[in-house]
């Protein structure tokens, strides 16, 4: 019977071991597709699954003037991966009773155009109707100035409406940009450092902060982009101007402890978090794939928390799967290799291959 039982405990280990093989192997047939100029910018990625790493690679360079190879720990610009905690701080000031999804932004900035209409609720969802500042044409006028959140709202709060508010879904940074301003005025705080407080600091992501381009950051990833004369340094820009709508730097190792504490509920109640991952429905009562700082969607009707980011120099993507905490997150220095459809083919391929729980 004990040779019976070993002979199972050997052939289980076993069968684990070369899936997981399989699976890596699978996925660098994946990443290699996209990252073949081993001389070029690069990317990390991990797969994680049950709060732990099952892969982690590393592609190409860190930094190209200097032959620096990419390697796990580096640190990279998240884009609009940033707006999944602004969401979350401003639902921990929901929690502490400093603020209400429901109250209108006048609450708030009395002065703002139709500021009694639209709710914070519309900010996080993308309801708002208020002009996007990434679609203004004037935006190059300031992208290189140091703003206050004051002066980055009324850069764009003039600006007409593209909808009523709730009447329909329209990705939009400056309702996040509003949502990073309410941040420091109800908690008397900046945005910086409420979330590195807050956040960063509490679940020990140590290599996570505030982007800046003249500080000196260990391990930074430096920023390209793709030109038809070969590769070039990223356009410089404020980080005032994206500010809490896109300008936060992790690794993917402090990325996995931020996804680990959202499971966990280390920051947030569960009848509180659970508002994020909520879809929501137009005033029309369509429903629509957004909750709050996530896209909420599926792969083969198995429901997933998706965000993507993309800013001069980075593109970034992350895909979890609350059902088997599957969580794949693909980081990139260059404009040139966006890791959004692969990252989602890693993550299906990983609900096909990895054990289920």
């Amino acid at each position: 019977m004990k040779k019976i039982l070993t002979l199972f405990i050997v052939t289980a280990i076993s069968f684990s071991f070369s899936q997981a093989q399989t699976f890596e192997v699978k996925v660098d047939s994946l990443l290699s597709q996209i990252f073949k100029d081993k001389n070029g910018p690069g990317g990390v990625f991990m797969v994680a699954k049950n709060g732990k790493p099952v892969y982690q690679k590393a592609f190409g360079n860190a930094n190209i003037e200097l032959d620096v190879k990419m390697a796990p720990q580096n640190v990279f610009q998240l884009g609009s991966m940033t707006k999944q905690f602004t969401a979350i701080a401003i639902l921990m000031l929901v929690e502490q009773g400093k603020m209400d999804l429901q109250k209108p932004i006048s609450t708030y900035i009395p002065d703002y155009p139709m500021g009694d209409k639209i709710t914070v609720h519309h900010l996080l969802t993308h309801t708002s109707g208020i002009k996007d500042f990434t679609k203004m044409k004037s935006l190059n006028q300031i992208a290189q100035q140091n703003l206050s959140p004051k002066q980055m709202v009324d850069f764009f709060k003039n600006e007409p409406v593209d909808f009523n508010p709730g009447e329909k879904f329209e990705y939009n940074n400056s309702g996040y940009v509003i949502l990073g301003y309410l941040i420091e005025l109800v908690s008397g705080d900046t945005y910086e450092n409420y979330i590195n407080k807050n956040i960063f600091q509490k679940i020990a992501m140590k290599h996570s902060r505030y982007a800046s381009d003249t500080a000196i950051i260990k391990n930074r990833a430096y920023g390209y982009q793709q030109k038809t004369t070969g590769y070039v340094n990223k356009t410089a820009i404020s980080f005032s101007i994206p500010f809490s709508s896109g300008a936060l730097m992790s690794t993917v190792d402090d990325m996995l402890l931020w996804q680990n504490a959202l499971n966990k509920d280390v920051l947030l109640k569960p009848e509180t978090i659970k508002k994020a991952f909520t879809k929501y429905k137009l005033n029309n009562g369509e429903p629509f794939n957004y909750g709050y700082g996530w896209h909420l969607k599926d792969i083969d009707g198995i429901a997933t928390r998706e965000h993507g980011g993309s800013i001069f120099g980075f593109k970034t993507m992350g895909v979890y799967i609350p059902d088997q905490d599957i969580y794949v997150l693909g980081l990139s220095n260059c404009d040139c290799n966006s890791p959004t459809q692969v990252v989602k083919d890693i993550a299906g391929l990983a609900l096909k291959t990895l054990n289920k729980k």
